[in-house]
């Protein structure tokens, strides 16, 4: 702009605001800038622009993997409500792997106003570490935050999981495998899972029969395998998505065992091919809402309700 303002004899804020559309410049000047830029070929810069307005219109979204519909589906819920946004914001996918050194990256580019706004579908760094970040722009989480003051959008499992584990229960099923994508050290659905189960059985789930890294259909055809494979038989299998109960199915159904009864998540189409129950966490409605506390920069909080989806042996 310096180059151009020094050709036409005016000051660079006044080919600024033509730039920018941010202010009055005659239609003498105008033209006279307009074809400076055209035989300069002149093209502005769009993050220098948007810094020096003082935001931009990136939200970045967090995500370690796409391995799971949890992250697909907020993902889809995300991006339809930035679509059908009046300012037009970008969506900008941010791959974490959990690694907490990328997270704390991420929240300083914030710093740096590259992102008007980050959304955190899930983290490996304490809920604690994002709060002084939010000076800087929208933070939002996808989980419940207990008491710490981050604007979140989550999906309420408790009580879903409750009744859940009560039918079962009810079912007279005790060997009950559990499948998780993360240990409960680190994972709060994992958490609440493992404490659903031991208010309703009045134990944890058994060691043996609990697996974790468990994401994908091959997670799942895998966990069966290993079950097959040491004899430990449990009664029913409780898994984190209908994909994976598929992959347990599937495994059982080639080793012509009976195949135990499952229970899925996400309300998935494997899960009604099969004839399962199901836990709807609404994750895409999760996402649309999470966009819309960060475009809004509102710091509260919005409860979506699981809904418990009865099939076949459930019923």
């Amino acid at each position: 702009m310096r180059d151009i303002a020094k050709q036409v004899g005016i000051s660079v804020s006044t080919v600024s605001r033509y730039v920018n559309r941010s202010g009055y410049v005659s239609a003498k000047t105008g033209a006279r800038i307009q074809a400076v830029i055209d035989a300069t070929q002149f093209v502005p810069n769009t993050i220098a622009r948007d810094l020096s307005k003082g935001h931009t219109l990136n939200i970045g979204v967090i995500v370690p993997h796409l391995n799971h519909p949890y992250f697909s589906q907020l993902l889809a819920g995300i991006v339809a409500a930035a679509f059908e946004s009046s300012h037009h914001y970008q969506i900008v996918l941010l791959q974490s792997n959990y690694d907490s050194g990328r997270e704390m990256a991420y929240l300083e580019q914030l710093q740096r106003r590259t992102y008007n706004g980050l959304i955190f579908t899930s983290h490996a760094i304490a809920l604690a570490d994002m709060l002084p970040y939010q000076q800087y722009g929208a933070i939002v989480c996808c989980e419940d935050p207990g008491m710490i003051d981050l604007a979140a959008a989550f999906a309420t499992r408790t009580q879903t999981y409750l009744a859940a584990f009560r039918r079962i229960q009810s079912l007279g099923y005790r060997r009950i495998g559990i499948l998780l994508s993360r240990n409960d050290d680190v994972s709060a659905t994992s958490q609440h899972t493992s404490a659903c189960f031991q208010t309703v059985f009045g134990s944890s789930p058994i060691p043996e029969l609990l697996q974790t890294n468990v994401t994908t259909y091959q997670d799942g055809y895998r966990v069966a395998g290993d079950y097959l494979s040491r004899n430990l038989q449990p009664e029913m299998i409780f898994t984190n998505g209908d994909d994976v109960a598929a992959g347990v199915a599937q495994r059982y159904q080639e080793a012509k065992q009976p195949v135990p009864p499952l229970m899925g998540q996400e309300n998935q189409l494997s899960s009604r091919l099969l004839n399962i129950p199901t836990i709807d966490h609404h994750f895409e409605r999760v996402g649309r809402l999470a966009f819309g506390l960060a475009e809004s920069q509102q710091v509260q909080r919005i409860a979506v309700d699981s809904q418990l989806i009865s099939r076949g042996w459930f019923e």
